[in-house]
């Protein structure tokens, strides 16, 4: 693709993001290219909505993040509503979704100029609602508290007409995860849990996490779900401390929507999406969460090895009882051409090839 406008998002407390965003607007003046910096945080200012960014920036067909996975986050979701693609410098510690290293990052911008990058598409989740999402001003200073200048509740979109019953649909892009919690220490969450239309169980826990594939490795993951490929789609249902017999991860069709319904007489629940608090649900209302239209376009420079991140990440550690069998090789396949049955596969490159 050819940039025409870029968005740059960046980690203001890090001088390494702060450096390298300066390498960016180098960049974008050597080649005659608007670039703004979007969703920058303000302690005396509210921050905006994805589109109200977007807007600001001019629609930027390439949005930059510096920083770690959740400047990337950041970034994302103002991507995906966009129809942007989304190039993650790395400068975080365990992050998964940022790609290139800040000495790379002008490279970066010429691989993606002159067309030589790919692009690496990812589900995405919204949501819809019994009602529009609010944080009741009584709480709003407790819940925020030594939080930064958080998003707003999402808006209500405008294009979608509330058919009976079906609630409103919300103008809201998840990369990651949507997350009900409790909002008082002594006393959990009850929620009725749907997943495809009909009731799966009814919980008592300290939060439920509905999340992608992308967002499996994250709070998921924490809450002792599966890791899942984030080349492919799905919905995953996780409880987090569940007071029940049954306290699995269900991992849904992506065409399967998840509702959660909180109970009449559960505590009031926290509604966070992608980590930001959002609004809060009181007995009765309900959500819904489903695979979103929008899809996220990750730019990528080459072959991606996420088992081989997922390994360095989390510093996996064979085991102790394999030592005596010494490492084993980092590769399973040979160096000669792919057989035409394994041709459809998506496999590491050849030793000694990238």
């Amino acid at each position: 693709m050819s940039v025409n406008r870029v968005g740059l998002v960046v980690h203001q407390g890090r001088e390494t993001a702060v450096e390298a965003a300066d390498t960016v607007h180098a960049w974008c003046d050597a080649h005659g290219i608007p670039c703004k910096e979007i969703d920058v945080w303000k302690s005396d200012e509210p921050r905006h909505g994805v589109l109200e960014e977007a807007s600001a920036a001019g629609h930027p067909d390439l949005v930059v993040t510096l920083g770690g996975d959740g400047t990337f986050l950041r970034g994302a979701r103002i991507a995906a509503k966009s129809d942007a693609a989304v190039l993650g410098v790395d400068l975080g510690r365990v992050g998964f979704l940022t790609e290139v290293p800040a000495d790379k990052v002008r490279q970066a911008l010429d691989a993606v100029h002159d067309g030589r990058a790919t692009y690496e598409e990812r589900m995405t989740l919204t949501m819809r609602a019994s009602r529009a999402l609010e944080i009741p001003s009584a709480m709003e200073a407790l819940l925020r508290y030594g939080r930064r200048p958080t998003l707003p509740p999402p808006d209500v979109r405008v294009d979608t007409t509330e058919e009976e019953g079906w609630g409103m649909a919300l103008d809201v892009v998840a990369i990651n995860d949507v997350v009900l919690e409790k909002l008082a220490r002594d006393r959990q969450v009850s929620l009725g849990v749907y997943i495809a239309g009909r009731l799966l169980a009814s919980y008592s826990a300290d939060a439920v996490i509905v999340a992608t594939p992308t967002g499996s490795t994250a709070y998921s993951f924490a809450a002792g779900g599966p890791v899942l490929s984030p080349h492919m789609d799905a919905v995953v249902f996780t409880p987090v401390a569940p007071h029940m017999t049954f306290g699995r991860t269900v991992v849904a069709a992506p065409d399967e929507p998840v509702a959660l319904r909180v109970l009449p007489h559960s505590g009031e629940a926290a509604l966070s999406i992608d980590g930001q608090l959002r609004g809060v649900l009181e007995p009765g209302d309900w959500v819904g969460v489903y695979g979103a239209e929008y899809r996220l376009r990750l730019v990528r420079l080459g072959p991606t090895d996420f088992y081989g991140r997922l390994r360095d990440r989390f510093r996996l550690t064979d085991a102790p009882a394999a030592a005596v069998d010494g490492q084993a090789p980092p590769l399973f396949r040979p160096d000669s051409p792919v057989p035409d049955d394994l041709a459809h596969l998506r496999l590491p490159p050849a030793p000694g090839k990238s």
